[in-house]
């Protein structure tokens, strides 16, 4: 398994191939906010002969969205979510203007509810679904455990968390899910989260100062 890491948008946000030999290609929170973002994107997976088999949202922030259409109209594949974010998706034009920035595409729609312990496969991998809320209500986290690592969205960061002061949000739950969800896992465990660099779960249980 491959993973190529592109960051979009004004919010920095961390957009995740994930791809196996074969070719077969998980798309995880696409934040293309642009013409040129959008090309960057489409030139890794035509340049690496990429076949796009899922299109998953950890949540579906504004940042963590821009790009479903895009995927959606391009490849024909519909994004993945936790029905209990879906409320975000309906008030895509009130993030937007909350934010002070614009939508280029036409708003996105799911193709399926994924929840706990539902099992995504690509290829030979096998990612196991978390729901971990507080960030937003339905945000979910990607567990991958023969490769080690999971793609933790906004929840988890190298030395923070997610916030948890917008709609939806739960500072308590965040905590309480991260430490029962996230920091049992083993300590070698790589962290792909959703801003920023990556780092482990050994890291977060010794530095992080919210944990």
């Amino acid at each position: 398994m491959k993973i190529k890491k592109f960051v979009f948008n004004p919010f920095q946000e961390n957009t995740f191939l994930v791809y196996t030999e074969t070719g077969e290609t998980m798309i995880i929170d696409p934040g293309c906010s642009s013409n040129h973002e959008e090309e960057i994107l489409q030139k890794f997976i035509i340049d690496n002969n990429l076949t796009v088999k899922l299109l998953v949202n950890t949540h579906l922030h504004i940042d963590h969205v821009f790009g479903n259409s895009f995927i959606e109209k391009t490849y024909g594949i519909k994004a993945l979510a936790n029905k209990a974010d879906e409320f975000w998706l309906k008030g895509l034009d009130a993030q937007a203007r909350m934010f002070g920035v614009s939508l280029r595409n036409d708003h996105p729609v799911l193709g399926g509810f994924i929840k706990e312990g539902d099992h995504l496969k690509l290829g030979s991998e096998d990612f196991i679904v978390y729901e971990v809320p507080g960030h937003s209500p339905g945000h979910i986290v990607l567990y991958n455990a023969s490769q080690s690592c999971i793609f933790a969205g906004d929840v988890l960061f190298q030395g923070s968390i997610g916030r948890a002061d917008l709609s939806g949000g739960d500072y308590s739950a965040l905590i309480l899910g991260i430490q029962k969800k996230l920091l049992v896992l083993p300590d070698e465990t790589v962290v792909y989260c959703g801003h920023g660099p990556s780092t482990t779960i050994g890291n977060e249980k010794q530095f992080n100062p919210f944990l």
